[in-house]
């Protein structure tokens, strides 16, 4: 097969050196460099959206996803001056502000894109609860929308409007908007009412038990992530896995009916293309009368 020499793009007024663009970073996938430029230049919309004024950690995988791979929170030497940046620790993370910056980043490999649960302007506030159903060993993909089904039910009965995405790997992930309204401390008391609530309410099949040999084969309950300086795999990223997974937001009523492997690199922009952004309702939403009415009782 012929090599496809460097090129250029040309993007929001930035000129972007791709260099072998016929790569292959999902072999399995057949996904080349120039297929996941393309496809994350259809997705930029909505992956800045999301990923806006956030610190981005990537991970890269400079020879594709079967390769070494390292994360990345400082910002790269060669990362070009009109890329913003934020610092946060000491560090300078860059924030994914434009599809410029986006489709720079895939040039550099960054294959998963992973942000913070704050942006910088509020480095105390989380934008949302956020909770991450994990299978374990002995767990199917199954029993993590069962026990997400379970979930949404309680939080519609309280009033609570959440959303929820595949990660992209094997769990799903559950997000209660919070207008960024409370701090770290106060979102977290409220993460570990709910992970306590649900373990009780589900307790032969969820724990909360982090260490994973003694989880009895238990889906694992994850509360801990949302916290300052963590981060989760932003909406819309692709994953390093052989199927070129995509973190998807689907609608409550997709569950039982879709996997995380069904949402790929080769059909997603189709997909939004089809339904829309079903995240862009997050940031408009803040439950704020439910969880204050929670945060009344616990204080009690």
């Amino acid at each position: 097969m012929e090599t496809i020499t460097d090129i250029k793009v040309e993007i929001e007024g930035k000129i972007i050196n791709v260099k072998s663009p016929d790569k292959l970073y999902w072999p399995e996938a057949n996904v080349t460099k120039l297929e996941f430029i393309e496809t994350m230049t259809k997705l930029a919309p909505y992956v800045v959206r999301h990923a806006k004024n956030r610190m981005l950690t990537s991970i890269r995988y400079p020879h594709g996803i079967g390769d070494k791979s390292f994360f990345q929170k400082e910002k790269p030497v060669n990362t070009p001056e009109w890329i913003k940046t934020v610092k946060f620790n000491d560090k300078n993370y860059i924030a994914l502000n434009s599809a410029a910056t986006l489709v720079w980043l895939c040039t550099q490999a960054a294959l998963e894109l992973h942000t913070s649960f704050n942006v910088h302007e509020k480095p105390d506030h989380p934008s949302s609860l956020v909770f991450d159903l994990d299978p374990d060993e002995g767990n199917t993909f199954d029993d993590v929308t069962e026990i997400a089904g379970s979930i949404h039910e309680t939080l519609l009965a309280l009033g609570i409007k959440a959303f929820i995405k595949t990660s992209g790997a094997t769990g799903l992930q559950i997000f209660i908007p919070t207008g960024a309204r409370y701090d770290y401390d106060t979102a977290r008391m409220l993460n570990e009412f709910f992970a306590e609530y649900f373990t009780h309410k589900l307790s032969s099949k969820v724990t909360i038990e982090r260490m994973k040999k003694n989880r009895e084969g238990k889906l694992y309950f994850d509360w801990q992530q949302m916290w300052h300086g963590k981060s989760m795999i932003t909406a819309y990223s692709a994953r390093a896995v052989k199927s070129a997974a995509v973190s998807t937001p689907i609608e409550w009523s997709e569950l039982g009916k879709i996997r995380p492997e069904m949402f790929t690199l080769k059909n997603i922009a189709a997909r939004v293309e089809q339904k829309g952004d079903l995240f862009e309702p997050m940031l408009r939403c803040d439950n704020k009368n439910q969880l204050d009415e929670i945060l009344k009782q616990l204080k009690k």
